[in-house]
């Protein structure tokens, strides 16, 4: 099968579901990341055009990790929005370069507003993706992708229906999370908090839940023409 995981900025995606992008890797599906936001406000010190470059080869970098493909959409921070045609048919024309059957995406109710619209984005865009007559570079996608949305930001307001036991994944999940080095800075300074830390404590919590060592949680998107009959995810 083929999954495309469609997050905001660089670094969302590490932190939510890199643990069951490589535990299907290894399995043999295919597997792609796609950024819509360029990270261009995620520093103290670092200014916007220059960020944006060192984002994108953090994230390029921890794409390879994985063996998957990397697309980035390059909106700057907070200028995310899930009305923007230009924006919605780029991310079409990804969608239909990777022909997913699952998209991993963020949930709606996450903290950061990039992250809500990146969410309403990637639904939008996957349900277009499937129309003969709303154009782009690639033919239109045979399906309407099935979409499973990543745990929120301190698991708070998501209540999940699956979880992926990541155990013996999570070295390579830590050692992706590690290429973002402008963001273990970052959210250092930002937040106060670290991430590399959180990102441990929060896997083992959800290993907590599902009585394995670490995990990652998701919940499916419970709509029509998207909800499987069979179990999905590794």
């Amino acid at each position: 099968m083929k999954y495309l995981a469609i997050g905001a900025h660089p670094d969302d995606l590490e932190i939510r579901c890199y643990g069951t992008l490589a535990r299907l890797k290894q399995q043999g599906h295919s597997i792609a990341v796609c950024n819509i936001a360029n990270g261009s406000l995620g520093h103290t010190r670092i200014p916007p055009e220059e960020l944006k470059k060192i984002r994108h080869d953090e994230a390029k970098a921890a794409a390879e990790l994985i063996c998957a493909e990397h697309y980035a959409i390059d909106v700057n921070d907070m200028e995310v929005d899930s009305h923007n045609q230009k924006v919605i048919l780029k991310l079409v024309e990804v969608i239909r370069k990777v022909q997913p059957d699952v998209i991993f995406t963020l949930d709606p109710n996450d903290y950061h507003p990039d992250h809500v619209e990146a969410s309403l984005l990637t639904f939008h865009a996957s349900f277009s993706s499937s129309l003969p007559q709303y154009k782009t570079e690639s033919p239109c996608h045979p399906v309407v992708p099935i979409i499973y949305y990543c745990d929120t930001s301190r698991g708070l307001h998501f209540e999940p229906t699956e979880f992926v036991d990541i155990s013996d994944v999570m070295k390579i999940k830590i050692e992706a999370f590690r290429c973002h080095k402008s963001q273990l800075e970052w959210l250092s300074d930002h937040d106060a908090v670290d991430m590399e830390k959180k990102v441990r404590l929060h896997a083992a919590f959800r290993g907590y839940q599902s009585s394995v060592e670490y995990a990652e949680a998701f919940r499916l998107c419970p709509k029509s023409l998207r909800v499987p009959a069979f179990r999905i995810l590794p």
